[in-house]
C-alpha cells in the first residue's frame, strides 16, 4: 500500500468503512404476489430480512401480476436493473430499474416469447453482461412443445420440457431477437451466470423427472454469450431437490445458494476453486419463507440506508 493511501486511511477511517462491501439477496415469498423483498448479510452465512420483511415493490404487470425470481444486476454506472417472472404462463418478463433499490422506474413488459405461438412460459429471467460485446443478456427458460429433445415422463411435469433462451440489449430499451441460449439433452431451468477471471460459469438446474435429477450442475465458457458446453458437471448439490441457484464471492469462497423447495428452506454449497464443493446448508440462515432470488454485492453505505427503512 502506498504511503499516501495509508495516511488517508489513518486520517479518514470512516471513509474506508463506508466503502466496504455488503451482500444483498433479492427474493419473493409465497406465490410472488407480494412483490420484491430483500435480505442482507455481512458474512455470506447469516441473512436477515430488510424493512421488517415487508415488500419494497409491488408487481403491476403480467396476467397474474406476480414478481417471482427477481434478478438484480448493477451496471458500471450504478444503476440496478431487475427482471422477474411476471406469471406462470406469461410470454413476457418484467423489467424495472433503480438507483437506490427503493425508488423504481415504471415497470415494463419485455416481449421475449410472444412471437412463438405455442410457447408455454418465460421463467426465472436473469441478467449477465458480456465484456467482449458490451451487451447485457437477459436469459430465461421456456418450453416450446415439439421443439426440443423429449425427456422421459415430461407429462408428469405438465408437459414442460425447458431450454434456455436469450435476448441482448445495450440499454434495456432496445432488444435483439430471441435466440436459443443453452440446449442440452435434458430439461433445464434456473440458469445463472457467475463471472470469475476470464471464465463465465453457468449454474443450472437439471429438471429431468425420470430419473429424477432436480439438482444443480455447472458448465463454463469464456464469454457470457457462450457457447456453453452441454456436457455439464456432476451435481454439486446433495441428495435433495434444489433449484434457483445464485452465486456470489465472499472472501475466499464462492457461495452458491439455492431453494431446497421440497423442504421449504434454503441451502448452500461453497468452493475455493469452483471444482470441489462443500455443503454448508446447515450453516446458513435465511428469513422464513424466502424463495428463488439473487445474491449481489453493494456498498455498505447503501445497506445502511436500507436498514433505516
Amino acid at each position: 500500500m502506498k504511503i499516501r493511501s495509508l495516511v488517508f486511511l489513518m486520517l479518514f477511517p470512516f471513509v474506508a468503512i463506508a466503502q466496504k462491501e455488503a451482500y444483498l439477496f433479492s427474493y419473493f415469498i409465497k406465490n410472488g404476489e407480494d412483490g420484491l423483498h430483500f435480505a442482507y448479510s455481512t458474512d455470506g452465512l447469516t441473512w436477515q430480512a430488510l424493512k421488517g420483511g415487508k415488500s419494497f415493490l409491488q408487481p403491476l404487470i403480467g396476467k397474474d401480476k406476480l414478481m417471482r425470481d427477481p434478478c438484480i444486476y448493477q451496471d458500471k454506472n450504478g444503476t440496478f436493473h431487475m427482471v422477474w417472472t411476471s406469471g406462470w404462463w406469461d410470454k413476457i418478463v418484467g423489467y424495472a430499474s433503480s438507483k437506490d433499490l427503493v425508488n423504481w422506474s415504471e415497470q415494463k413488459a419485455i416481449s421475449v416469447m410472444e412471437h412463438e405461438p405455442t410457447a408455454k412460459n418465460s421463467w426465472a429471467p436473469e441478467i449477465a453482461y458480456d465484456k467482449k460485446t458490451k451487451l447485457f443478456l437477459i436469459f430465461w427458460a421456456t418450453t416450446i412443445p415439439g421443439r426440443h429433445t423429449d425427456v422421459a415422463d415430461s407429462e408428469k411435469e405438465k408437459g414442460l420440457n425447458h431450454r434456455m433462451y436469450y435476448v441482448t440489449t445495450p440499454d434495456f430499451k432496445t432488444f435483439s431477437e430471441t435466440k436459443m441460449y443453452f440446449n442440452p439433452e435434458f430439461s433445464v431451468i434456473d440458469a445463472t451466470i457467475f463471472e470469475k477471471g476470464k471464465d463465465y460459469y453457468m449454474f443450472l438446474k437439471n429438471e429431468n423427472p425420470k430419473p429424477a435429477e432436480k439438482n444443480i450442475r455447472i458448465t463454463k465458457a469464456n464469454s457470457a454469450l457462450g457457447p456453453f458446453p452441454t456436457q455439464v458437471s456432476a451435481p454439486i448439490t446433495g441428495d435433495y431437490w434444489a433449484e434457483g441457484p445464485t452465486a456470489i464471492e465472499v472472501g475466499e469462497y464462492v457461495y452458491v445458494y439455492f431453494d431446497k423447495y421440497t423442504q421449504h428452506k434454503y441451502g448452500a454449497v461453497r468452493s475455493k476453486d469452483l471444482k470441489t464443493w462443500e455443503d454448508v446448508s446447515d450453516q446458513v440462515k435465511f428469513p422464513e419463507g424466502i424463495r428463488h432470488g439473487t445474491a449481489f454485492k453493494v456498498l455498505s453505505s447503501l445497506l445502511e440506508s436500507l436498514k433505516k427503512l
